[in-house]
């Protein structure tokens, strides 16, 4: 499991966007707007979901 911090997610829309596009990669994932983080379950899936978080316009740093 990792924790990526994504300043630009501002609000519900933004969670609701990432969950979205995650769900569809089938990426097991937590979104937690309040300390602006996605979680990634599984290892195997990071490089993915990082990518699929720049396509949305969030730059996701590893915590």
């Amino acid at each position: 499991m990792k924790v990526f911090k994504c300043e630009e997610m501002m609000c519900g829309h933004c969670v609701s966007r990432i969950d979205t596009a995650l769900d569809e990669a089938k990426i097991a994932h937590k979104t937690d707007l309040d300390t602006k983080t996605v979680t990634i379950e599984e290892d195997g899936s990071c490089a993915k979901a990082v990518e699929i978080l720049d396509d949305l316009g969030f730059s996701a740093v590893e915590q």
